[in-house]
């Protein structure tokens, strides 16, 4: 039977094992940064690799069973993995594919500033006012010396120090619904939105409540994928893809 591994717990990680389990062994691997993580179909290991040597390794050894090909589901700013996967890949001579949903595009009514990096998002909201902050509880560190600025962090779960040292917590999981957005910038006086371009339509309705509240937004440009790997921008291309590399 084709073993295919799938890096990550986005939501296409999840579509795309349910849509080939029990056709295809899937193994999905998950971080694990996430205390109740949504368990995908297959068989599912949590925790990293060890680097990409370690997961050469790992593929190596389910290569002696099975087909195996790797297919990088993750958030598209998971960019350590993402490197460690196609090295990984390249060192074990299996077929790797990234999977990517498209980015967001501003449209008539939008006030974008977009930056680089988390650090420079940093910068962009010094002295904004109260500026909620949707970029996850692992990157709270890049805002933890900007001290006239009050936040509001959205997370999945609790973050841990550092963090801005004016802070307020709202402990939530997406999707998001557009009338709840709407009521976070209005019921917290909200000045300036930053997220990450992680697209999709999960998390997108707080870029609507933004723009008709006429609160600008600071995104953050997401990372390339590893020069030389595929991109599928859905699950279908992926299982096609999938498909073609078995025949």
């Amino acid at each position: 039977m084709p073993h295919v591994l799938i890096l990550g717990g986005t939501t296409e990680a999840r579509r795309l094992a349910e849509a080939l389990y029990p056709h295809v062994r899937v193994t999905s691997s998950l971080a694990g940064r996430v205390a109740a993580p949504r368990l995908p179909a297959g068989e599912v290991r949590i925790g990293g690799f060890g680097g990409a040597e370690g997961m050469a390794e790992w593929i190596r050894e389910q290569a002696r069973h099975d087909t195996v090909a790797v297919i990088d589901a993750t958030h598209p700013f998971a960019e350590t993995i993402s490197f460690n996967a196609a090295r990984a890949a390249a060192t074990a001579h299996v077929p790797l594919l990234a999977l990517r949903r498209p980015g967001w595009v501003p449209g008539a009514g939008d006030d974008w500033r977009e930056v680089g990096s988390l650090a420079e998002a940093a910068e962009a909201v010094r002295g904004a006012g109260r500026v909620f902050l949707t970029t996850g509880r692992m990157g709270l560190a890049a805002f933890a010396h900007v001290d006239d600025a009050h936040f509001l962090v959205r997370s999945v779960d609790a973050p841990e120090p550092p963090f801005p040292p004016r802070m307020e917590v709202l402990l939530d999981r997406g999707p998001f619904t557009l009338d709840g957005e709407r009521a976070v910038l209005a019921d917290h006086a909200i000045d300036v939105l930053v997220t990450k371009d992680s697209g999709g339509a999960a998390t997108s309705p707080k870029l609507v409540a933004a723009r008709e509240a006429g609160v600008p937004v600071v995104v953050v440009r997401r990372p390339p994928v590893p020069t030389g790997v595929p991109v599928a921008t859905t699950v279908e291309e992926a299982a096609r893809w999938l498909n073609a590399t078995r025949t």
